[in-house]
């Protein structure tokens, strides 16, 4: 999922509970004689119940639960339009049907929300095509389009703010938040596999006398040169961020001590500038936080003993 998962969770126990709500107004206003009433209170107390569920344990569902939710309503969207005794009924669902789509496309990955609303616009086609009433093909029609391209462009649109939010501008490197978040999951991986993990902390030397002799441009286009010089030495799994002002950060999933030394021998080589760095390899029961800390303090050490400046 983007973003905050307990949002996205909790905004899907809204959905689940409007929706029940708007089935059991419709159990107690039948819109035909022949109106499946007692399929709708079913419907509604499945809403009621499936909100009260997930937002109660929104903080402890994970992405497999927000499929199975996100599914399960696309087919009680399915059955309600199975169901329907009026045309009218039918492509009254639209309201529901683009809710789950701009949900799917701005809380899950492109591709998963693609899948959802393929299996969304199927599931529901099939019950309308299912149902008694005749004379809403071209409506439908419409609706589905429609479904089906403002998914699409909430999906491009929420890939480019997530991409934003988490990139610096001016290196186009992970920013402080984006790394943190890569970093932490490779180190629960490293956790559950036992392989080693090493963060490296990376500060420049003398980056305040760049800036003041020759200019803010020359230090931007200094840090701007040392991301692509660093980015080109570094693996596919490597995580490189900019952590702030000249202070950079790097994720070395799989490398112990030695490695992680020598792939700062290489960076070092890629690139003139003079910059000192610290490091820390993952213990048993480190967080984030522990390892950042150990090597914020090997960084420092080695800055005094060089008589580097910041």
């Amino acid at each position: 999922m983007h973003g905050d998962r307990p949002g996205g969770i909790a905004l899907l126990a809204l959905l689940y509970a409007i929706s029940g709500v708007l089935c059991g107004l419709g159990a107690l206003n039948p819109v035909a004689p022949d109106t499946p009433v007692p399929l709708i209170w079913t419907l509604s107390a499945v809403g009621c119940v499936g909100a009260a569920v997930l937002y109660v344990h929104r903080d402890r569902l994970g992405c497999r639960a927000v499929h199975v939710a996100v599914a399960v309503m696309s087919a009680l969207i399915a059955v309600l339009a199975w169901r329907s005794v009026t045309a009218i009924g039918i492509v009254g669902l639209g309201p529901s049907m683009v809710a789950v789509g701009l949900f799917s496309a701005h809380h899950l990955s492109r591709n998963a929300a693609r899948v959802h609303v393929a299996f969304l616009l199927l599931a529901s086609s099939a019950g309308a095509l299912a149902a008694t009433p005749s004379g809403f093909l071209m409506p439908w029609l419409t609706l589905t389009v429609t479904v089906a391209v403002v998914a699409e462009a909430q999906a491009r649109i929420a890939g480019q703010l997530l991409r934003a939010a988490g990139t610096d501008p001016l290196t186009g490197l992970a920013n402080r938040r984006a790394w943190e978040a890569e970093a932490s999951r490779s180190l629960a991986h490293a956790r559950r596999t036992g392989e080693p993990l090493t963060v490296a902390l990376i500060d420049l030397d003398g980056f305040k006398i760049v800036n003041d002799e020759e200019g803010h441009g020359a230090g931007d286009a200094l840090l701007q040169a040392l991301a692509r010089s660093w980015s080109a030495e570094l693996r596919m799994a490597d995580h490189l961020g900019r952590y702030g002002g000249d202070e950079f950060v790097l994720c070395l999933p799989g490398t112990d001590d030695a490695r992680a030394e020598d792939l700062l021998t290489r960076l070092r080589a890629s690139h003139p500038a003079s910059w000192s760095a610290g490091t820390a390899t993952a213990h048993p029961g480190d967080t984030l936080e522990h390892l950042l800390l150990r090597a914020d303090t090997d960084l420092y050490r080695h800055k005094r003993r060089s008589g580097r400046t910041a």
